[in-house]
């Protein structure tokens, strides 16, 4: 077993901490083998759950031809052996994937997504503040897009501790967006954990509540050799048109036993042993671990232990 690709919890970032660096724009998006699947999976979702995984407001289309027009730009250009404009058409990959790219669009995001594993998510300052104002998003990591859409941040943050209206940190997040360059595109990782290896992981608030109230949440009795850890690396990039800001997110699920391979090392399952046992009672909730931080922490531990004493070879 191979080294995941993002390792934030190695102790690089801190959970429930904005933490956001500047980027090279040249690294705008992340590709790897797993990208004819990442779309195949959209390409299933928009058309089985098309309303759940997509919504924009009238008012967003020219923004969201904004973001189709540079990505078309900057895909063929950044990555020449996977895209190919030709006319309205950008050929994507070996597969014969083609996606159109047609003046008339009625949701350009939308074409956008197809071409990248990304989710799109658009930022609009509105009179209450930043608000979510478009949005294709496949891979959600335990959140509805319905609960969230053309709401202010303040209230998309409301269940994450010390995120809500009135934070310290809420009011951080809004200078953060007001003062984004053009051209200064910044990025942050975040992770958490999941039963199983699906990149579409809806969870609604009424999940999420019914599941606390029954208590330790939904890794409760989970076998830590099952569980996924899921990482999120999120960038911020203000359009020069709209002024809008794209939000992306790229997604990685990797069994937590991919911590123990070979090329991982005793780091990475010391790491996340030390995120895990860092968390405070309300984060632990916030990621269903209430009941099962400590099973899991004990299985990091052994397993770090093994590395350490097994002998290079």
């Amino acid at each position: 077993m191979t080294r995941p690709a993002r390792t934030p919890y190695d102790g690089s970032s801190t959970p429930f901490t904005i933490g956001l660096k500047p980027f090279d724009p040249d690294n705008w998006i992340e590709l790897d083998g797993d990208l004819e699947p990442y779309l195949a999976e959209k390409d299933r979702l928009f058309g089985t759950v098309p309303e759940q995984v997509f919504m924009a407001r009238s008012d967003t289309v020219d923004a969201q031809r904004e973001v189709l027009d540079a990505l078309a730009g900057y895909l063929p250009e950044r990555f020449p052996e996977i895209y190919r404009r030709e006319g309205d058409t950008m050929a994507v990959g070996a597969c014969g994937r083609c996606v159109t790219i047609s003046p008339n669009e009625p949701a350009p995001l939308k074409t956008a997504a197809k071409l990248v594993p990304e989710d799109l998510v658009l930022m609009r300052k509105c009179a209450d503040g930043w608000r979510l104002v478009a949005a294709s998003l496949c891979f959600p990591s335990s959140w509805s897009l319905a609960e969230k859409f053309d709401r202010p941040m303040e209230v998309i943050h409301t269940t994450v501790p010390a995120f809500g209206p009135g934070t310290r940190m809420a009011a951080m997040i809004a200078r953060i967006f007001d003062n984004l360059k053009v051209g200064v595109p910044a990025e942050r990782m975040n992770w958490s954990l999941q039963e199983n290896a699906e990149l579409y992981h809806p969870r609604s608030k009424k999940e999420r509540d019914t599941q606390a109230d029954a208590g330790g949440g939904f890794l409760a009795g989970l076998d830590p050799q099952n569980i996924h850890i899921r990482v999120e690396r999120q960038t911020l990039t203000r359009m020069p048109v709209s002024g809008d800001i794209l939000f992306t997110i790229r997604i990685y699920v990797d069994p937590v036993l991919r911590l123990t391979g070979n090329d991982a090392g005793p780091d990475l399952a010391r790491g996340l042993e030390k995120q895990l046992g860092d968390l405070n009672a309300d984060q632990l909730a916030y990621k269903g671990l209430t009941e099962g931080r400590d099973r899991l922490t004990a299985w990091l531990n052994e397993q770090a232990s093994k590395r350490q004493k097994t002998p290079a070879l």
